[in-house]
Formats: structure tokens, C-alpha cells, sequence
């Protein structure tokens, strides 16, 4: 079984599915109701769980009843959690607010994400005690863990030889991304991805330092580049029921299908497979199920 650490941000989602978006100063009345644990980091982590590999959340909680909902979900789902906030301290948990379209399927998030606090750095012998990882990924959410978690990376492979693949997920640039993605042996990019002072995303990226880029397109095929070499993934046609999550789906099995050795492509087929399975599915967890048949 591989180790995939997922390195950033956890949210409490409250989804709402409505035949309708309201209107300036109007309330609609919505068909479901999910709450889950949400975030890039956190979502990719159940991803990789559901895969049968081994998934440790690297993330900040804290001690409030929010946090306890969502590290709930996430122990649910075979998640191991390693909250670097101290134990017993609060931390303001972002509650993100969800509509699904119940019509096309599409979602409209408001959420804080990470801005309502910064997470502390974990410790390195809180890291060191964790099981050693075959990929990290990173999503940015949280600069100090995020900075944390590559320098014991670094240590890692200056003590030992071994280095765990690193995987970026950049959905949109961060300052942080600067520093991280020299490190990056694979930075995933979404069709919306800019990187300062670069027309071009991909070579952007690469300029800075990655070594091999995957760019998603949403239903369209997926784009890969890796020593001097491209490609393209074609994404199986879903009806798209429930798009919430399908870019963190896509990274948590791309994380995964790397941590078990194959080439970049295959890894790309394997993710777009999983994101169009949570596309044609309504709610964030009950699809989980198909990753298993």
C-alpha cells in the first residue's frame, strides 16, 4: 500500500442542491442537503483513501465543533488526520457554502478557504513520526505547512536518498507557488491557472522550475508535458450530475496512480476516469462506492 500525504487546506462544506440560484434578496428551497469535510487537500486525501492507498491529511482543524464535524467525515473515509494545530486549541475553521445546480450539475462555492487565519508550521518530529510518503501533494492553502512539510522533504532525501514525488495542485496561483514549484515533479493545472509575468501557463511553470505539468480542461482531454515530450488524455463522457470536488478527485487519484509507479499518462487516465465517476454522481460521498468496484 502507498503513502500519500495530502498537504493543505480542510473546510466544512454545507451543500445545497436547488432547482434554481436565488435572485438579489430571494431564498429558494433546496431538493438535498449534504455537509462534508471539504477543501482541496482534504478531498483528494478521501480520494486516495477510497483507492485503497494510504492517505495522511496533513491540514489545520483545531478543537472547535466545526473541525470535529469534518475530521469525523474524514476518519469515516479512512483518512488519517494530522492536524498541526495544538491539541485543544481552536481554530477558525472555514464552513464553506455550496449550491449545486440541480439542473446542469454545476456548483457555486463562497468560502474564507484559508484566510481567516494562519495555520502554524508542523513540527518536525510530528512529520518524522508519520508514515514515510511515496507522493506529497500540495495545494498551498496553509504557506507554513506547506513550507514545513517540503523542508522535511528536503531532510528526507538528504538523509536517506529517498524522495517522495511531489505533486502541485494549482488551481490558481498563490505566492507560495513560487517556492514550491521548483520542487514540484508534477504541477497540475487547471484551464484557469495563470502564473505572473507568463502568457503561457505551462511554460510558466516550467520556468519556475517543475519538472513535468498536467494542465485539466474540464471535460475536455486532459494536456501533459514531461522531458520534452506532450500528450493529451481523453475524459470519458459523463452526464454531469455534481461537478463539486471534480478537479480535488482528479488530483487525489492522480496522487494515488503516481504513488504506484506508472508514467505520467497513465496516471492522467487513471484521474480522469475518477473525476468523471464523482461528475455523473449527485452528492461528495456516496461515489466513493464506485472507486471500489
Amino acid at each position: 500500500m502507498a503513502v500519500c500525504w495530502c498537504v493543505g487546506l480542510t473546510t466544512l462544506d454545507v451543500v445545497h442542491r436547488a432547482a434554481a440560484r436565488p435572485g438579489r434578496d430571494e431564498k429558494v428551497t433546496a431538493v438535498r442537503q449534504d455537509v462534508a469535510a471539504g477543501g482541496p487537500a482534504a478531498n483528494a486525501a478521501v480520494v486516495v483513501a477510497a483507492l485503497r492507498e494510504q492517505a495522511v491529511l496533513v491540514t489545520a482543524l483545531g478543537g472547535g465543533p466545526v473541525a470535529t464535524a469534518a475530521r469525523a467525515d474524514l476518519e469515516a473515509h479512512g483518512v488519517r488526520v494530522h492536524d498541526v494545530v495544538a491539541a485543544g486549541e481552536d481554530f477558525p475553521l472555514a464552513v464553506s457554502a455550496v449550491l449545486v445546480d440541480d439542473a446542469t450539475g454545476e456548483r457555486s462555492v463562497v468560502s474564507a478557504d484559508a484566510a481567516l487565519a494562519t495555520a502554524p508550521a508542523p513540527a518536525p518530529e510530528a512529520l518524522e513520526a508519520l508514515p514515510a510518503p511515496d507522493v506529497v501533494l500540495l495545494d498551498g492553502h496553509h504557506p507554513e505547512v506547506a513550507r514545513a512539510v517540503l523542508a522535511h522533504v528536503l531532510a528526507r532525501t538528504e538523509a536517506s536518498g529517498e524522495r517522495p514525488l511531489v505533486v502541485l495542485d494549482a488551481g490558481r496561483w498563490r505566492p507560495v507557488f513560487a517556492e514550491l514549484l521548483p520542487a514540484a515533479d508534477v504541477a497540475a493545472l487547471s484551464a484557469d491557472f495563470t502564473v505572473p509575468d507568463h502568457d503561457d501557463p505551462v511554460a510558466g511553470a516550467l520556468a519556475h522550475g517543475a519538472h513535468r505539468v498536467v494542465v485539466t480542461h474540464g471535460p475536455d482531454p486532459v494536456e501533459w508535458f514531461a522531458d520534452g515530450r506532450s500528450g493529451i488524455v481523453p475524459v470519458p463522457r459523463a452526464d454531469a450530475r455534481d461537478t463539486l470536488g471534480a478537479g480535488d478527485a482528479f488530483h487525489g487519484a492522480l496522487a494515488a496512480a503516481l504513488a504506484q509507479g506508472v508514467t505520467l499518462a497513465d496516471a492522467c487516465t487513471v484521474a480522469a476516469d475518477v473525476a468523471s465517476t464523482r461528475v455523473a454522481h449527485v452528492g461528495p460521498r456516496a461515489w466513493l462506492a464506485e472507486l471500489g468496484r
